[in-house]
């Protein structure tokens, strides 16, 4: 239920985003949104706080943001707060900033290799996802993990590719031990 009502505001975000021609400057303010609110518990605690009254954490809302941000996005936290929404927000920015990219076309990719690589090993996974998928540009989060031995593992969403050693090893044992000897 929760993801049908954030998907509902980030949408409702990403059309007024979209009519007002501000996808850019929306994307930017949400991802510091984003940000000040993981990175302060106390807040998204206040909000959270059943004897604060919605008065008190909208006023708390504005005074952090209002002129920092568009007074578009901070009506819309004002919004979220008033309809009693205040414990989707991060969830609700994460989807708009996730729609963004989409619309945009950056790719968000998940790289795991059992060694660091290098950067033209980096510049040539962006080249090749570039070429192999609809996405302009690519937001990767490079991983290291010596358990996969050798090879790769790519996601984009919640698309897997699994090149690595170990899952050809389990494969591998997998299928003999299929085997029926005669």
């Amino acid at each position: 239920m929760a993801k049908l009502v954030d998907k509902t505001y980030g949408d409702a975000l990403f059309e007024l985003a979209t009519e007002n021609n501000q996808v850019d400057t929306y994307y930017d303010e949400a991802k510091a949104v984003l940000y000040i609110l993981k990175e302060n518990d106390d807040l998204f605690k206040l909000y959270n706080h059943p004897k604060i009254s919605k008065e008190e954490k909208i006023k708390v809302t504005e005074n952090i943001f209002k002129g920092r941000i568009s007074d578009d996005l901070t009506g819309f936290l004002v919004i979220m707060i008033n309809k009693d929404r205040h414990n989707i927000i991060k969830d609700t920015l994460e989807y708009f900033i996730a729609s963004v990219k989409e619309y945009k076309k950056i790719g968000v990719a998940y790289v795991t290799t059992a060694v660091e690589l290098s950067d033209a090993e980096k510049t040539a996974v962006v080249d090749k996802l570039k070429n192999t998928t609809d996405y302009v540009e690519f937001e990767i989060n490079y991983n290291v993990d010596k358990d996969i031995i050798g090879g790769m593992i790519i996601r984009i969403g919640d698309r897997v590719v699994d090149s690595s050693i170990k899952t050809k090893i389990y494969n591998i044992s997998r299928e003999l031990y299929n085997i029926q000897l005669a």
